[in-house]
């Protein structure tokens, strides 16, 4: 999933942002509520992760504001407010979920993938082409009787082409698509980053799979029978 989490305290933030990466979400991690403002009109996130107590704009404020633009993505606050009014503000503000501090990262898994469950894109806990099957929640691919432990950055990329199947994808909508906002990758990141996913692929005799379109990309090319 594509989370935005929103968090001031860097001490917080980064660990929250490391636990979410490492079961494969690519995470926009902002410590501002100006920059979260901004890219809430942005991108289109599967998952919004707020905290309540921002300065300038409160986490409360960016998601009614997210809620009157129209979006529909889930809203996980993030609070040291645990009253029953605190509770009613919260929902009626439009979050589907709040967890209060000091986080608990399992939990903030758990909440994280049943709120997953909720999104327009969720297409259930395995991802199929014809018989190659990825495992969302233990990030690996299966092909018949071969099972194989991806990488997290293999997992997204594998993932991204499955979600748009047949497509050509351009090396810039890949990075866009995988590289969280405010990091850059390395010219060649994409092009390594497609060889390393081939010889896994290669692991479940299907390699040919993953095509490469000189000029213009990317492309997961199914077969039409397996």
């Amino acid at each position: 999933m594509l989370i935005l989490l929103v968090e001031d305290d860097p001490a917080q933030l980064e660990p929250l942002q490391a636990a979410l990466s490492q079961t494969g979400h690519i995470v926009d991690a902002v410590e501002d509520s100006h920059t979260a403002q901004w890219l809430m009109n942005e991108k289109d996130y599967d998952l919004l992760i707020l905290d309540w107590m921002l300065p300038k704009i409160s986490g409360l404020s960016l998601c009614r504001q997210y809620r009157e633009g129209g979006k529909t993505s889930p809203v996980l606050m993030l609070t040291a407010k645990d009253t029953t009014a605190d509770k009613v503000n919260g929902l009626d503000a439009g979050a589907d979920d709040y967890l209060v501090k000091p986080v608990d990262i399992p939990e903030l898994l758990a909440r994280v993938r049943a709120l997953g469950r909720r999104s327009p894109l969720w297409q259930g806990d395995i991802l199929s082409a014809v018989d190659l099957h990825l495992h969302l929640t233990s990030l690996t691919l299966e092909r018949g009787q071969e099972k194989i432990q991806l990488s997290v950055r293999e997992f997204q990329l594998m993932e991204y082409l499955m979600r748009h199947s047949d497509r050509i994808l351009s090396r810039d909508q890949i990075e866009q698509a995988l590289w969280s906002w405010g990091t850059e990758p390395e010219s060649n990141a994409v092009t390594t980053l497609v060889r390393r996913l081939r010889q896994r692929l290669e692991s479940v005799g299907a390699k040919d799979w993953l095509e490469t379109v000189y000029g213009m990309g990317y492309r997961l090319n199914t077969p039409k029978e397996s």
